[in-house]
């Protein structure tokens, strides 16, 4: 196993246990506590990690995007869940965003059998999953590729999505909360879910149920922007009523 491999593999499991014991780490990986320790310096020194006596426990205050492909096998059967539910939402020869999040690559997959749509998205996975596809038209946004993200931001981003009009536009978030809205890790992240918000007829917000009552650092939009809500399963009652509040559907899966 190469090291980065590893140490991805340790990043997703702080993220599962929120902390990780070095001896645990040595027999699971197969590897030295002296290699292990090396791979926690390397993550503290990234900021997603703090080294305490014998391991090491997740930053919370971290703002940085975890890389794409640890992100992608957090709570896959929420994300499954979730793109079946949108898969529904969708029709033939419908003219929709999809964010570059890794719920999106579970949608963009479960869509494929479609005849015919029209996907604008900044994702690079996307466009990977959807390479093979026949008689759609897929467009880019262009712009910045993020590292490690697999994602395209920045001006051009923005300036391509808002060009554009769709019918329906599908957003993930890092944090939804009652008081400070819908909120993401980072400013680009943010400006282009903003401008993909501008730019559609009805706006979904993708979001497993791990996503509510939590604030992330930079502001996407309030809850007045959201058309409807498509979640992992049955929100509490304090947000149904919210939603309720707001005249936002809610899909959820019954499990």
């Amino acid at each position: 196993m190469l090291a980065a491999e590893r140490r991805n593999l340790i990043l997703e499991k702080i993220h599962e246990d929120k902390k990780v014991v070095v001896s645990e780490l040595s027999r699971e990986y197969d590897v030295s506590e002296e290699t292990i320790r090396r791979d926690l310096d390397r993550l503290e020194e990234e900021g997603h990690v703090t080294k305490s006596y014998g391991g090491a426990v997740l930053n919370e205050t971290n703002v940085l995007e975890l890389p794409f492909n640890v992100r992608r096998r957090v709570n896959p059967a929420a994300k499954q869940r979730i793109a079946e539910l949108v898969s529904r939402e969708i029709g033939e020869n419908d003219h929709i965003f999809l964010d570059a999040s890794t719920t999106s690559v579970f949608i963009a997959r479960k869509i494929k059998q479609m005849k015919h749509l029209t996907v604008i998205t900044n994702s690079i996975e996307n466009l990977l999953e959807l390479s093979d596809v026949t008689g759609w038209d897929i467009i880019s946004t262009g712009g910045f590729l993020k590292p490690g993200t697999m994602s395209l931001c920045g001006w051009k981003t923005a300036e391509t999505l808002r060009s554009y009009h769709v019918d329906k536009a599908f957003l993930s978030c890092k944090g939804a909360s009652m008081d400070q809205g819908i909120t993401d890790g980072n400013d680009e992240t943010a400006g282009t879910k903003q401008a993909m918000i501008a730019s559609a007829g009805k706006v979904y917000l993708v979001a497993d149920s791990t996503k509510f009552d939590k604030t992330e650092f930079s502001f996407i939009c309030e809850f007045d922007k959201i058309d409807a809500v498509i979640t992992d399963k049955e929100p509490d009652a304090a947000w149904t009523d919210f939603f309720r509040s707001k005249n936002i559907e809610v899909i959820y899966s019954a499990q």
